[in-house]
């Protein structure tokens, strides 16, 4: 039974391009099973999350980090009576936009980008979806729901342009095709999917962190949420396997997370008592969110994870590596695209600005997963492997 200020499939506001309903799935498990089988999905599996695809083969990759968000999403929309399809699927989205080499190659590509419109993974991922999939027969894209691509769109809260600034291109273009009603609010399904987000990466960089060896478990004993996490584990099962004392630990801390989501949740929902998700999305604030205390407890875990592993020595190093074969690869198609694959040649030859070609290129390098931009670095450029 769905709450009243759920995404009902039934109220759906539909596709850009009418298709007929089918006959065994709601519109929502029908943009999962689209995004699941989309070829941006699939190559979410050599993206990196924190260290490079190859480095080791338990560290988290962009697509077990999509599951994991998601298996979140479900769980906390379950217990609030919110759509699960849809949040699910807007939490298997949500990084489908990303760069090879995580935010470091974002952050590189939004460098170069910059005198052509800028690039934002967030709203790529909405070009994906939107224009960049292209499999059917009638549209490109994946034809999702106006509750999907919103979820997708603005899940981190209404899209407002800074001052001075402009909002991201992809997000304009699929806007003007299709009002997503950035000022407000999204669905509580989105915010679901937008909190998940950071139970899961704080989890499990806990976790990666711990095994790439940057820090230890000393070191988690003097920080909030897991210290006590890991004294809990002792007082109970005291000389317990150190693998097994690691993971008993950091499922309470993931356990907490999700609860205190819960509780909240609860809480905000009890005293609004919003009947729509209209309401929802005319809400002042987030409905979905920590608790202040924990919220506080976690930045100083963020902090920690900052310094000792997205900004370590050796994280950092390989950083610098990577940003230079995307600060080669973009000038290189930009300058000579005929070096991009024969099913970029026709968009390219439409491209009559500079600017259209190099968003172009944007999206190219941006689709490569780490392992392929490394080898068509070492190829066009002769170097051998980095």
């Amino acid at each position: 039974m769905l709450a009243p200020f759920a995404c009902h499939p039934d109220a759906s506001r539909g596709r850009l391009h009418g298709e007929r309903m089918s006959s065994f799935r709601s519109p929502f498990q029908r943009d999962r099973d689209r995004i699941i089988h989309s070829s941006a999905f699939r190559r979410l599996k050599h993206k990196t999350q924190v260290f490079v695809e190859h480095e080791g083969d338990y560290y988290r990759t962009r697509l077990t980090h999509s599951i994991e968000v998601a298996q979140v999403a479900r769980t906390i929309s379950g217990v609030l009576g919110l759509n699960t399809d849809l949040a699910e699927a807007i939490a298997l989205a949500h990084d489908l936009g990303h760069t090879p080499f995580g935010h470091t190659g974002e952050d590189a590509l939004a460098e170069l980008m910059a005198p052509y419109g800028g690039f934002d993974h967030n709203a790529q991922a909405l070009r994906i979806v939107t224009r960049l999939e292209r499999h059917y027969a009638d549209f490109d894209g994946l034809n999702l729901t106006w509750e999907t691509l919103e979820g997708i769109a603005k899940h981190n809260g209404p899209v407002i342009a800074d001052e001075g600034k402009e909002l991201p291109y992809a997000l304009v273009e699929a806007n003007a095709e299709w009002d997503l009603e950035l000022h407000t609010f999204a669905s509580a399904e989105a915010q679901v999917a937008a909190i998940a987000d950071d139970i899961a990466y704080s989890h499990h960089d806990l976790h990666d962190g711990l095994r790439s060896g940057l820090f230890d478990e000393a070191d988690l004993m003097d920080l909030p949420v897991t210290g006590p996490a890991f004294a809990e584990v002792d007082a109970l099962h005291p000389g317990l396997d150190p693998m097994r004392r690691r993971h008993e630990a950091l499922r309470r801390v993931f356990g907490r997370m999700v609860e205190d989501v819960i509780n909240v949740a609860n809480i905000r929902l009890d005293a609004a008592k919003p009947q729509s998700v209209n309401e929802i999305r005319a809400m002042e604030g987030t409905v979905i969110r920590f608790s202040k205390p924990l919220y506080q407890e976690l930045k100083v875990i963020r902090s920690f994870l900052f310094t000792r592993m997205y900004r370590a020595p050796s994280v950092m190093a390989e950083r610098a590596r990577v940003t230079a074969v995307v600060r080669d690869l973009f000038p290189l198609f930009m300058s000579q695209p005929e070096y991009l694959p024969q099913e970029w040649r026709q968009d390219v030859a439409q491209a009559d600005t500079q600017q259209l070609l190099a968003r172009i290129v944007a999206d190219y390098v941006a689709g490569m997963t780490d392992r392929f931009a490394l080898q068509e670095h070492a190829r066009l450029f002769q170097t051998g492997p980095l």
